[in-house]
């Protein structure tokens, strides 16, 4: 018996609407293929805002900061404590970064809803990572490793001087100046500032020029940010950490592991300029992702964040127990 070939084309398709059948389901012409799909959700989420809102976002997180100093310093100032441009007591410079880096978070919400745009806490992305927590953390690894490297380097071959920033918070002061000062250190100013610098600043420029001009950009202000709080020479290697991150947010599609990355790399430093013991570092370390992994979790029992993450179309979805 003579083998038949199907007939496909426009006589094929009349026939079956003659016989009552249904064309086949084709795909639109715009969809995404599983390998497309995939590769998004492994990358940092994209958003609408203007490239110019980047350093809107930066000048009204510095004026914030200014303004909540002025907050803590003017009644402290009224109620007799001596504050002079040479010196503030460590409680009210803790304090002062503290609002600071709140500050820095709402800047960020703030540009974000600039022009009546909805917000969503997986624009900045909050969020898990897409590729897996596995590939995050072997990302993050590698970023910790490559900035402990340069550092070093850096400094055998510029000799900056010895950081003053703990002394400025008055960690050798006392137990609880201590545990202030590293709370600070090691989960405030990590979950702060990269909201602000990686989840607004980066994601905004890299409507402009993409990816790594983005990056450079970000990572050069990151570092100018830290000047007067760290060593002059010491701002080349946080800028270069500043870009690590980006790039650290962009191929892991989350901003909590440069959260997690920003975190250890402070615990670190903050173990060695108090001359602490290995298993002292480590338990800082275990503290302070804990602490971070709480207010995260607090942050989304409340609505803050939300388990939704956009999928390819640009529209929010939601995913249970994301």
């Amino acid at each position: 018996m003579e083998k038949t070939t199907p007939i496909e084309g426009p006589t094929a398709e009349r026939a079956r609407l003659a016989f009552g059948e249904s064309p086949p389901a084709r795909p639109p012409a715009d969809a995404p293929s599983e390998d497309s799909a995939e590769a998004d959700r492994s990358r940092s989420p994209t958003t609408g805002w203007p490239p110019w809102t980047a350093p809107v976002a930066l000048f009204g997180g510095l004026v914030l900061a200014l303004v909540g100093g002025l907050v803590v310093d003017v009644p402290a100032l009224v109620l007799g404590v001596k504050i002079s441009s040479s010196h503030t007591p460590p409680g009210l410079t803790i304090a002062d970064t503290v609002l600071q880096d709140v500050g820095f978070v709402v800047a960020a919400v703030y540009c974000a809803h600039i022009g009546g745009r909805i917000v969503r806490s997986w624009q900045f992305g909050l969020r898990r990572p897409g590729a897996g927590w596995r590939s995050a953390s072997g990302l993050i690894l590698l970023l910790l490793i490559a900035f402990i490297v340069l550092s070093a380097i850096w400094s055998v071959a510029v000799h900056p001087k010895e950081e003053k920033l703990l002394e400025t918070l008055g960690s050798n002061e006392g137990t609880a100046l201590l545990l202030l000062s590293a709370g600070l250190t090691c989960v405030v100013a990590p979950i702060c500032e990269e909201f602000l610098f990686r989840g607004y600043i980066f994601t905004a420029l890299r409507n402009w020029r993409g990816t790594l001009p983005a990056a450079l950009i970000t990572g050069l202000v990151f570092g100018g940010v830290h000047y007067g709080s760290a060593p002059t020479l010491d701002l080349v290697p946080l800028a270069a950490l500043g870009f690590g991150l980006c790039l650290l947010y962009r191929y892991s599609g989350s901003l909590y592991p440069c959260m997690i990355a920003h975190s250890l790399n402070n615990s670190i430093a903050f173990g060695s300029l108090e001359s602490w013991d290995f298993w002292q570092v480590i338990a800082l370390m275990v503290a302070s992702l804990a602490a971070i992994w709480a207010l995260a979790l607090a942050a989304r029992r409340v609505g803050v964040i939300s388990a939704e993450r956009p999928s390819l179309s640009g529209v929010p979805t939601v995913v249970p127990g994301a």
